[in-house]
């Protein structure tokens, strides 16, 4: 069984940046892929971003270019830059990984950009 754990998310104003960290509870080697979604009041749960264990990564075109995902296997972390920050990116943001053929979640954290 595989534990997400996400930290990082904050208030911060439009413009400003936030770095999200999801720290499994044992290897993320073998989890394949690694993602964060985000899901706003009263909208859908959508993929941010996912990075594969090669290192390949793919990004919504809503955050292309302002958010990065990177992952460190050596410390079982997944992490999200997120920069440029605009208010339409409040949202709670949930880590996911795909392993044995399930799909695990964190808990979430929230993201609240002001205007």
């Amino acid at each position: 069984q595989v534990q997400l754990v996400e930290s990082g998310g904050g208030l911060v104003q439009a413009g400003g940046s936030l770095r999200l960290s999801c720290a499994a509870s044992g290897s993320i080697a073998s989890i394949n892929p690694m993602g964060w979604y985000r899901q706003a009041p009263g909208k859908l749960r959508e993929l941010v971003a996912h990075i594969t264990g090669g290192g390949r990564t793919t990004y919504a075109d809503s955050v292309k270019g302002r958010f990065t995902i990177s992952r460190d296997n050596a410390k079982n972390t997944v992490y999200l830059q997120m920069n440029s920050l605009k208010p339409e990116d409040t949202a709670v943001y949930y880590c996911a990984g795909s392993f044995s053929g399930y799909i695990y979640w964190g808990q979430g954290t929230q993201v609240t950009v002001s205007s």
